[in-house]
C-alpha cells in the first residue's frame, strides 16, 4: 500500500482551503487534490473500526474517500480543523453502505418463494410474519402455510439451522432479529450467519419443490 502523505499543517490547512474559494477553477481543483490527498490516512483510521463486519477493506476504503470528499466539498473553516469534520463525513458513509446493504439483504430474502403448499400456494418467509388480517379466508390461507413451513422446518433443518431460522425470521413467536444479533447471540460471524441462512433457504424450496 503506498504510504500516506505528510498531515497538513494547521498553517497549510487554512492556506489550501483559501484557495478552494479562488476564482482560478485549476487552483481551486489543485486545492482540493492536496486537502484529499493529504488527509488519506483519515480514511484508512475510521475504516479500521469496521474490519470485522465482514465488508471487503476496499469497499470500505471507496465509501470512505467519497466521504473525506465531500467533506472537503461542505467544510466552513470557521468550524474548527478539517480532520475532525472529515472522520465523521466518512463514519456516515461507510454506516450508510452498511445499512443499505443489510436492508437490500433483508429485502431480497424475506420475499425469495420457498415453494408451494399442497394447495399449491406460494410459500415465502414472509408469510410467518404477523400482520393485519383482512378476513377469514386470508387468516386462514395464511395460518395453513404457516402450519405448513414449520413442518419443513422440523423435518429438514438441523437443531442449529432450525435457532438461527426462527431467530432471523421470528418463528414461533419470537422476535425477528438481524444477521449481526443472531451472530452476536451465537457467538459466530455475521458472513457465517449469512451462509446458513442460504442454505436454510435452498433446503426449504427443495423440499415443497419435491412434494
Amino acid at each position: 500500500m503506498k504510504p500516506f502523505q505528510k498531515p497538513l499543517t494547521a498553517a497549510e490547512e487554512i492556506y489550501y482551503l483559501e484557495c478552494l474559494k479562488d476564482e482560478d477553477s485549476g487552483k481551486a481543483r489543485a486545492a482540493k487534490d492536496v486537502l484529499v490527498e493529504r488527509n488519506m490516512r483519515l480514511v484508512a483510521h475510521v475504516a479500521k473500526k469496521y474490519q470485522n463486519v465482514n465488508e471487503e477493506m476496499d469497499d470500505l476504503l471507496a465509501v470512505g474517500c467519497i466521504g473525506l470528499i465531500k467533506a472537503v466539498d461542505s467544510f466552513d473553516a470557521g468550524k474548527g480543523r478539517l480532520a475532525t469534520y472529515a472522520c465523521r463525513c466518512i463514519d456516515n458513509e461507510i454506516l450508510m453502505l452498511l445499512r443499505n446493504k443489510k436492508k437490500s439483504a433483508r429485502d431480497v430474502s424475506i420475499y425469495e418463494s420457498i415453494g408451494q403448499d399442497k394447495e399449491g400456494n406460494e410459500i415465502c418467509l414472509l408469510d410467518i410474519i404477523e400482520g393485519a388480517e383482512d378476513n377469514v379466508a386470508e387468516a386462514l390461507d395464511r395460518q395453513d402455510s404457516i402450519r405448513c413451513l414449520n413442518e419443513a422446518v422440523e423435518k429438514v433443518l438441523s437443531p442449529r439451522e432450525r435457532q438461527i431460522i426462527t431467530m432471523r425470521y421470528g418463528l414461533k413467536g419470537q422476535k425477528e432479529q438481524t444477521q449481526l444479533e443472531v451472530g452476536a447471540k451465537l457467538g459466530i460471524s455475521r458472513s457465517y450467519v449469512s451462509r446458513i441462512e442460504k442454505k436454510v433457504l435452498n433446503k426449504l424450496k427443495n423440499y415443497f419443490e419435491n412434494l
